[in-house]
């Protein structure tokens, strides 16, 4: 059967799980329909078709990649402003992916449709992600409102994977959040420096000249962290031209939180510089307190 490209659009609820075990099975449904009926008028009106509904999670698709992308900022939009109201919020995670698909019966197959399910997964609360072949196939003024985060391996495809991040918020502070300009000084380059993570009573050294150490759930790790917020191997720490630098690699985000700073680093699939001292969290909020959380400090040797 024919291939014929087209964009698909995955759109999870966060969490889902816990969302039903404190709601109850009815309550957590019908917040999830009413959020899905708000979602299925947006993809309609974006020239979308919704293809099928799986749980707590939806797959569209659209002939056009620029409506596709529109459609992804909007969905998210209507999905924050749900949150805005009272009671327990539903947040999305979106795939968004553009390249041959096979229909059939009105599914959709194909690798495409497999990365994009993919990107869903990876993808944090709020988060729009997407391959750079969909990149390609977008006109300049909506290739500006992304940004490259880092390729990943996906099972059955032998090249790693391009991330891309749709910046779709509206909230002009959002991009300046991002760049996070100004975070490259937030410690100054000290080549004879170490970095000692604290957890659980325990410090672990890292040293400028090292490999680098692994933080996460699983054993094999360097930090242990014993936490169901974090990923089996969820972040890694290493030197790099004097700093130490911290690089999340999990589903649910790094937080570093800088001793002095206004508000805290989310790192999705991203790299940030450690400053002198401060507190790192493993899939939650590293000002909250948690045996997702270790505190770090740089200390300077002597010569």
């Amino acid at each position: 059967m024919a291939a014929e490209r087209l964009t698909i659009v995955f759109a999870d609820v966060s969490e889902s799980t816990a969302i039903y075990e404190s709601l109850g099975d009815a309550h957590a449904l019908a917040l999830v329909k009413r959020l899905f009926d708000t979602l299925t008028a947006k993809v309609v009106a974006g020239g979308g078709t919704i293809v099928k509904t799986l749980g707590d999670g939806m797959v569209c698709r659209f002939e056009d990649p620029e409506r596709a992308f529109e459609t992804s900022c909007e969905i998210q939009e209507a999905a924050l402003a749900a949150e805005a109201s009272d009671g327990p919020r539903l947040a999305l995670k979106v795939g968004l992916n553009w390249g041959p698909v096979v229909l059939e019966r009105g599914d959709v197959f194909g690798d495409t449709v497999n990365v994009c399910a993919r990107l869903a997964g990876l993808a944090g609360p709020h988060q729009v992600l997407t391959t750079q072949e969909t990149i390609d196939a977008l006109p300049s003024r909506l290739r500006s409102r992304t940004r490259k985060l880092h390729a990943i391996k996906v099972r059955g495809r032998l090249e790693a994977v391009k991330v891309w991040e749709v910046l779709w918020r509206s909230d002009p502070d959002v991009t300046e959040a991002l760049t996070r300009s100004g975070l490259m000084h937030a410690a100054k380059a000290k080549r004879n420096s170490i970095l000692k993570l604290t957890y659980r009573g325990g410090t672990v050294v890292v040293e400028q000249s090292s490999a680098g150490v692994k933080l996460g759930r699983d054993k094999a790790n360097d930090v242990v962290v014993s936490s169901s917020k974090a990923s089996r191997v969820h972040a890694r720490i290493f030197g790099r031209g004097g700093h130490f630098v911290i690089l999340d690699l999990s589903s649910n985000g790094t937080y570093v939180a800088i001793d002095g700073a206004e508000e805290e680093i989310v790192l999705l699939r991203e790299e940030t510089v450690l400053g002198e001292r401060g507190a790192i969290g493993l899939g939650g909020a590293a000002s909250k307190p948690g045996d997702h959380v270790l505190r770090y400090r740089l200390e300077e040797l002597k010569p």
